[in-house]
């Protein structure tokens, strides 16, 4: 999604020049290209796929809508198994229509991970449950902090759900060191993705996902917290950004590799 202007032959040729090894997907435009299509054309680059985004919105509490919010969670379940990576980010849902009940809606989040950890597992899939910044909280995602992702996922083994530690939501939180140390001795950090805080934010906050280095977050920091914590796999940055999406996706991209070296590595 940080260089979504690209098409998946130019991201994949653009990747191998900046010696890149691995993509994070979102289902859109795998879906658009094709999904054996997406996986022939990683598999032949040598790219690997490191997640899959996005499964989740779980939250209905009309029977049909839930049913195929399950229907469509196991599709992307298959597609990430076709895809090769082990990893389904989850975007949990926001509040139904007329709803104010956020502890109602987590535990139909819990419903629904009750019949899917298996299905992942039998497909060779970990499901990643993301907590998203509390401004997200009414309309896309109930879980807004590491300490509720957790709670959710410690119901199930972590080998089915884990967690996706994301700066961008997660910096503000003085609690969350200490819950990516409590992921990490549970074996339960499946995804580490970096985004910077800048302000001020859009008008409808969701493009507003900052270049690293552009904003307040101490990107290093964040990374000692994590491996210290155990966790060696990939490390994504996705960047929400209209500003990055206008400008030309190869300059951002290099661009991008070039903060990480710069902030993270």
């Amino acid at each position: 999604m940080t260089v979504k202007q690209l098409s998946l032959p130019e991201l994949a040729d653009a990747c191998l020049e900046l010696g890149v090894p691995g993509v994070g997907l979102w289902r859109a435009p795998v879906q658009e290209y094709g999904v054996e299509a997406t996986a022939k054309l990683l598999r032949d680059a040598g790219l690997a796929v490191t997640t899959l985004c996005r499964g989740g919105f779980f939250t209905a509490i009309d029977p049909a809508e839930r049913a195929e919010a399950l229907a469509d969670n196991r599709r992307a379940i298959d597609e990430a198994a076709t895809l090769g990576t082990d990893t389904l980010v989850l975007v949990s849902g926001g509040l139904p229509a007329g709803s104010k009940d956020l502890y109602g809606a987590r535990e139909r989040i819990a419903d629904a991970l009750t019949e899917l950890g298996p299905y992942a597992e039998k497909h060779g899939v970990r499901l990643a449950i993301e907590p998203l910044h509390p401004m997200y909280a009414a309309d896309r995602c109930v879980v807004s902090t590491l300490t509720q992702a957790l709670d959710l996922a410690e119901r199930f083994p972590a080998h089915q759900v884990g967690v996706t530690v994301d700066t961008y939501h997660i910096w503000w939180d003085d609690n969350a060191p200490a819950q990516i140390a409590r992921a990490g001795a549970g074996g339960r950090i499946h995804s580490f993705q970096l985004a910077d805080w800048t302000t001020p934010l859009p008008e409808g906050v969701l493009n507003g996902r900052g270049q690293i280095g552009d904003g307040s977050i101490d990107m290093r920091e964040w990374r000692t917290y994590v491996e210290a914590a155990g966790y060696t796999g990939p490390i994504e940055v996705e960047l929400f950004n209209d500003a990055l999406w206008a400008r030309d996706g190869r300059e951002v991209l290099a661009e991008t590799a070039a903060r990480f070296v710069e902030h993270a590595a």
